[in-house]
Formats: C-alpha cells, sequence, structure tokens
C-alpha cells in the first residue's frame, strides 16, 4: 500500500527525533509485559509446568490485543480498517503465526521458568540479533561496522555475565526458549517492514495479533488448558497486557516501515532495564544483584556503540 506521498503517521514516524522517542515508549510497554505476565499467571493459578493453559493465556490476551487494534484503528481512520486481500492477507496472517504463535509459545514458556531480571537481560539478544540480521539483508545501507560488532559482542557479554553461575534465577529450558523467542523476533523485523509497504499497519498488526493468538488459544485447549480466574484483579492485568501488545505492536510496525532496522532494534536495551525495576516492584525479586547490574551496564553500553550517530564529513 505505497503511495506517492507519505502519510502523517509515515512522517512522524521517520522523523529520526520522534522515532527514538517511540521507540524508546514502545520498549518500556514491552519491557512491563514480563512482571505483568508473571502476575497473570498467579491470578490465573497458571503452574510453570502447564503449557496448555500458558498458550490459552497467551491467546486470550492476544485476541484482546486485536480487539483494540482495529477499534482503534478504525477510529482513527473514521472508517472500517482496509484490510488486505490475497497474496497480502496470506503474508500478514503468515507473519502471526510466526511472529506472534511461535514467537510467545517460547516466550510465555520462558516467562514461567526465569526470574523477571534475567529473562529480561537475556530477552536484550533481540537487539544484537536485529542489528546483525539487518546486516545480511540490506548490505551496504545498513551494515556491520567495527563499532557495532564491538557493541553486540558487549551485549552478548552481558548476557553471558548474567548466567554464569548465576543460580536460582531460573532453568535451562526457560533460557533456550527465551533465546528462541529473541531469535523469532529478530527474524520477524525485516518481513514487519516488508509487509507494512504492502498494507495498513493497523491492519498488519491486527491480523498478526488476531492470527497468533487464535493459534496460541486454539493449541492450548487441544492440549487440554483451560483458565481460573482467581479474583477480579485479573481483569485490569489481561487487559493491560492487551493494551501493551496492541500499542507495541502498532508502533513497532510504523517504525519498522519507515526507519533502518537497526537504528530501531537497538531500543531494546529499555527492556531489562523495565524487567529488573517492576520485577523488583511488582513481584518482590532482588535489585542489586551484582550480576544483573553488570550484565546491564554491558549491554546499555553494547546499545549505545551499535546505535551512536557515525559523523558526518565536513
Amino acid at each position: 500500500m505505497e503511495t506517492g506521498q507519505k502519510s502523517k503517521l509515515d512522517t512522524l514516524f521517520s522523523n529520526p527525533t520522534a522515532a527514538v522517542l517511540l521507540a524508546i515508549l514502545c520498549n518500556v510497554l514491552w519491557g512491563s509485559a514480563f512482571p505483568f505476565i508473571k502476575m497473570g499467571y498467579r491470578l490465573f493459578a497458571i503452574d510453570a509446568s502447564d503449557t496448555a493453559s500458558i498458550f490459552c493465556f497467551a491467546g486470550s490476551r492476544f485476541l484482546l490485543s486485536a480487539v483494540l487494534v482495529w477499534v482503534c484503528g478504525s477510529l482513527l481512520r473514521r472508517a472500517p480498517l482496509p484490510m488486505p486481500r490475497g497474496k497480502v492477507l496470506g503474508e500478514c496472517c503468515a507473519l502471526g503465526l510466526w511472529q506472534s504463535t511461535l514467537q510467545y509459545a517460547f516466550y510465555y514458556t520462558a516467562v514461567a521458568h526465569l526470574t523477571g531480571a534475567m529473562g529480561g537481560i537475556i530477552n536484550s539478544t533481540q537487539s544484537f540479533m536485529g542489528v546483525i540480521l539487518a546486516h545480511f539483508l540490506y548490505g551496504k545501507s545498513d551494515r556491520m561496522t567495527t563499532r557495532k560488532a564491538l557493541g553486540c559482542a558487549l551485549g552478548f557479554g552481558g548476557v553471558l555475565v548474567a548466567t554464569f553461575g548465576n543460580h536460582g534465577s531460573g532453568s535451562a529450558l526457560g533460557v533456550v526458549c527465551m533465546l528462541a523467542a529473541s531469535a523469532v523476533f529478530a527474524l520477524a523485523g525485516p518481513w514487519n517492514k516488508s509487509v507494512t509497504r504492502k498494507a495498513d499497519p493497523f491492519a498488519v498488526s491486527c491480523l498478526n495479533l488476531g492470527v497468533g493468538g487464535a493459534a496460541l488459544l486454539v493449541i492450548g485447549f487441544a492440549m487440554g488448558g483451560s483458565l481460573h480466574p482467581q479474583s477480579v484483579g485479573t481483569i485490569p492485568v489481561l487487559g493491560f497486557l492487551a493494551f501493551i501488545s496492541g500499542a507495541g505492536y502498532v508502533l513497532w510496525a510504523l517504525l519498522m516501515k519507515n526507519n533502518p532496522v537497526s537504528r530501531i532494534a537497538v531500543f531494546g536495551l529499555v527492556i531489562p532495564i523495565m524487567n529488573v525495576l517492576l520485577s523488583a516492584v511488582l513481584n518482590g525479586e532482588p535489585l542489586f544483584e551484582w550480576q544483573y547490574l553488570a550484565a546491564l551496564a554491558l549491554v546499555c553500553v553494547g546499545i549505545y556503540l551499535v546505535n551512536k550517530p557515525k559523523k558526518e564529513k565536513a
């Protein structure tokens, strides 16, 4: 859905300053997801080993998110969202199965087996994976440099510091699942960039969340999963998680459409910081562990290096 003239949204999201601020906002939202998902597990009485019910919980969240995106997009346009057709519709559905179903099947499993701080730090690898992937996909326009390579090395080093000898913060299964989720997310970035140039970003996000959420829900119920709310607190928590997904996906789709992948991907540094802080506040997890602080420092320096603007020649 390319036109000769940029829409107001495209103009806003392609502005470098606005893109940075919106990328930070997007990652603040996603960074708050991990501790709220763990809270949701408690409120729905979901055990870490109950994968089927975990999928049901995730699917419910994303279906609700899809409804929110559709309503918001329709209100902004003052008309129903223009849904893609034919081949583009198939691409959007496939993206939903990849990004919302596969990524979050791994992610939600990881959340059940890791502390918030550990999960957030490992999840930050998606930022560096995105930078590496952009080099191979876009060549000269988004190529790897010595500075970016050093930043990526520091970022992955931070993950090693967080996991090395750090017992009690999660299982090997959780670490593997979170790394898998990060890889799936990184690979989805260029795909998102491609699809949102052919269809309305709100419609893409709606289908992404709706198809992916429906698949998770069907799989969860087929495996024997169920949801049993323990209090009225489940409603605001599920609603906030749905808002995070809807707002985050739309922001990310517009950012990917209008900016180099590496410029946006690196702001994943906000995710582990939010995870550590909110996990301490909401779930009583330790805040001042030396592994976490050292890992966060390495990750943040790595993000700075891969995102530092190149000096212009006079």
